[in-house]
């Protein structure tokens, strides 16, 4: 008889170029009734131009973002708890305005 603790239970496969994982030093979130879509963006500074390059986007339901806040939330408390508060900056500089369409983001 199979356990039902092992039917929640599955392998996450990880291969080696998604390991490397990806820089982002901006989120642009959208939202509509059905879904969040977080946009992961890369600004280069220091160029006459600044360069901003969205590097990877994800489309998440409604009751799957509410589970990453938490998740993030619960993380944030547990790296606190261990290095001490995360200082924001004052004056993070200019932001960007980054337009795809839809409803105003927020980062």
């Amino acid at each position: 008889m199979t356990d039902p603790k092992d039917q929640n239970q599955f392998n996450i496969e990880l291969n080696e170029e998604v390991a490397q994982g990806i820089y982002s030093n901006l989120a642009v979130i959208n939202h509509s009734a059905a879904e969040f879509v977080i946009d992961f963006i890369r600004i280069v500074p220091g160029m006459p131009k600044p360069h901003a390059r969205v590097m990877s986007r994800i489309i998440l339901t409604p009751e799957h973002t509410k589970r990453l806040v938490a998740a993030l939330s619960d993380n944030i408390d547990k790296y606190e708890s261990v290095f001490g508060p995360i200082k924001e900056a004052k004056d993070p500089g200019p932001i960007m305005p980054l337009t795809f369409g839809g409803p105003a983001a927020q980062a």
